[in-house]
């Protein structure tokens, strides 16, 4: 069988250098509208993948994103994102991007291409299994990616994948695949663009879904989240005059004895 990179094959847009700025602008955002409609389909391997989250979260273990260039970024991302939002350890959801920390800047050579360097980097983790593994990858075929997944599956451990191709080799390698066939780039080979934006709407409901699922949101409030700036600070105020009858004077001082939405509510109703 021969695979085919969808999202390298030549989009229906030629000799963008012609185009005006609106045009290339109306063009790209007419590409991205397409976007969302490619992940709806996903939505049942995305719900399959949470399934096999949670549970080993609700054990202990750690949700861990693999990926090189705008994949490993992007997973890198989505981790950093989550002790802010939902109040849960810094090494809860780990980001890690072939090359190291250097890449997440600067392109580093041929990271991508070691395809024993991803199981080193997770182990130094002390990766074990109640752990859960996603590989991120557009093309479906860095040897990274696919590298690390094949080395948790023989120390068993749950692999998920994320890509843009269907049925490609990192598709056949997880455990619990999502493919998201966002078609032809714009500019054709450039998966920073539709198939950069499909992997971070995935990765927001990865997480998100996993977070309520794991009890850290509150009707549809990061009772979790960090105070870490004003801006928070009064966000939770807010949040806590919306659930019990005090003032924002009052709200501000349970919050900072307490120092989440959370704790301070229950302080409140239990007294």
């Amino acid at each position: 069988m021969t695979f085919t990179k969808t999202t390298e094959q030549s989009s229906k847009y030629e000799h963008l250098e012609k185009m005006s700025v609106q045009e290339l602008l109306a063009n790209i955002n007419q590409e991205d509208k397409t976007v969302p409609n490619a992940v709806e389909k996903a939505l049942p391997q995305i719900e399959t993948l949470v399934a096999q989250i949670v549970p080993k979260m609700k054990l202990g273990g750690r949700l861990f994103y693999i990926g090189a260039g705008t994949s490993g970024r992007l997973g890198i991302l989505d981790a950093s994102e989550c002790p802010p939002t939902f109040g849960v350890p810094f090494d809860l959801v780990i980001g890690i991007i072939a090359g190291g920390d250097t890449a997440i800047r600067k392109a580093v050579e041929n990271a991508e291409d070691n395809t024993t360097q991803a199981w080193k980097d997770l182990q130094a983790y002390a990766i074990n299994e109640n752990d859960v593994v996603v590989g991120i990858a557009a093309s479906g075929t860095t040897p990274y990616v696919i590298g690390g997944l094949e080395e948790c599956n023989k120390n068993n451990i749950i692999t998920g994948s994320i890509s843009c191709n269907a049925e490609s080799p990192l598709s056949q390698t997880a455990q619990f695949p999502v493919e998201v066939i966002v078609g032809p780039e714009f500019v054709t080979g450039s998966s920073r663009m539709k198939a950069g934006t499909a992997q971070k709407l995935v990765l927001n409901m990865i997480t998100t879904a996993t977070m309520i699922q794991l009890g850290k949101v509150k009707g549809n409030k990061m009772v979790d989240m960090q105070l870490s700036n004003n801006k928070l600070v009064d966000r939770g105020i807010k949040m806590i005059m919306g659930e019990i009858p005090v003032t924002y004077e009052e709200a501000g001082e349970l919050l900072k004895k307490h120092g989440s939405v959370r704790k301070a509510v229950d302080f409140y109703n239990n007294k």
